[in-house]
């Protein structure tokens, strides 16, 4: 599935600081072009919410509801909503110092997930249930433990949240399942616990959080390509360090 059999020296620092930087930018530039046909999102919003309501499924409003009268948990979920990225970085960091061997086949994951991911927020702008559920309380906006603009976004399928919280799970359960199977297992616990906040706080509904999981699971498979086109390429010429 994975194809780390074979461990290999992790990338140069620089290089791959570098690479990764130019990523992230260029992510974060063509995600700020998504999501302004407003029009499109709320009709996308409505359809979803239909489509829950038939499935029995329809939960935001209930959820959200219950943890506007818990102020202690609200604190821990702004907490949770916030803490993701710092959680991909010390997952990335961790995974390159400690373990090498995985290190190509995660960050291989995470780019594939942040290519894959914009072409579904160009196609399907959505509101999220903060702006599009009458009644649903925006509790992060209420509540938030960072001071600032909190931008608009119309981007809520899928959730980047759960995405990048499951392929922080992803990462760490790869690197520990060799030897501590069951602590991997623990992993999976930090996605679970994002997906109760997104619903919760009103930032998403369950079927971004199945999108989430189906960009997740097509991102480890565009990796293993990935890397088999890499070893391919690293067979026919040494010299071909990176990818």
């Amino acid at each position: 599935m994975t194809g780390v059999a074979s461990p290999r020296r992790r990338p140069a620092p620089l290089v791959e600081l570098a690479f990764l930087v130019l990523v992230v930018l260029v992510f974060l530039r063509l995600h700020a072009a998504t999501g302004h046909d407003l029009s499109a999102a709320a009709i996308h919003a409505r359809t979803l919410q239909t489509l829950e309501r038939t499935l029995g499924i329809d939960i935001v409003l209930p959820v959200n509801a219950w943890l506007v009268g818990q102020p202690v948990l609200i604190t821990l979920a702004v907490l949770v909503y916030r803490s993701y990225y710092l959680a991909v970085l010390g997952v990335l960091v961790w995974v390159y110092v400690r373990h090498a061997e995985i290190y190509r086949v995660v960050r291989r994951t995470l780019v594939a997930m942040l290519v894959l991911i914009l072409p579904v927020y160009w196609a399907m702008p959505m509101s999220p249930p903060r702006f599009a559920l009458p009644g649903v309380v925006d509790v992060v906006a209420e509540h938030d433990v960072v001071a600032g603009h909190r931008p608009d976004g119309y981007t809520a399928m899928p959730s980047n949240h759960v995405a990048l919280s499951a392929w922080c799970a992803y990462a760490v359960w790869l690197a520990l399942r060799p030897v501590h199977p069951r602590l991997a297992l623990l992993a999976w616990l930090f996605p679970l616990v994002m997906s109760a906040v997104v619903l919760t706080t009103g930032n998403h509904y369950v079927l971004d959080i199945v999108g989430s999981l189906v960009l997740v699971g097509a991102s480890v498979g565009v990796a293993t390509i990935w890397g088999r086109l890499a070893d391919r390429r690293r067979a026919l010429n040494p010299l071909a360090a990176h990818g």
